[in-house]
């Protein structure tokens, strides 16, 4: 069974930096589509990145700040979070696309406030 578990979040500070992290167990399984989403108070989750052969795509909100990339060493997915804003606050949630399918990590919580 693929498990994904996200760390790194936290609080921080306006225009602060911030650096996810998702480890994939076991470690034996990889995969080359990753990516995460975000699920803001109030609102519905939302894709902001994800990572595949084809190449990269973020969400417009992100765009320029965010970067994703996958440590295949490490089988794992990282969130690089640049220039962050108050509306940047929310739960982010990993996935891999393992056999066919989807599979999500439970969230790490990121509050963006001064």
């Amino acid at each position: 069974q693929v498990q994904l578990m996200e760390s790194g979040g936290g609080v921080v500070q306006p225009g602060g930096s911030l650096r996810l992290s998702c480890s994939v167990s076991p470690r034996t399984i990889s995969t080359t589509t990753m990516g995460w989403y975000r699920q803001a108070p109030g609102l519905q989750r939302e894709l902001i990145a994800r990572t595949a052969d084809w190449g990269d795509d973020y969400a417009d909100s992100v765009k320029g700040r965010f970067i994703a990339s996958i440590d295949t060493a490490k089988n794992s997915l990282s969130l690089q979070m640049d220039g962050l804003k108050s509306e940047d606050t929310g739960v982010y949630l990993c996935f891999g696309h393992f056999f066919g399918q989807d599979i999500f990590g439970e969230g790490t919580l990121v509050t963006v406030s001064s």
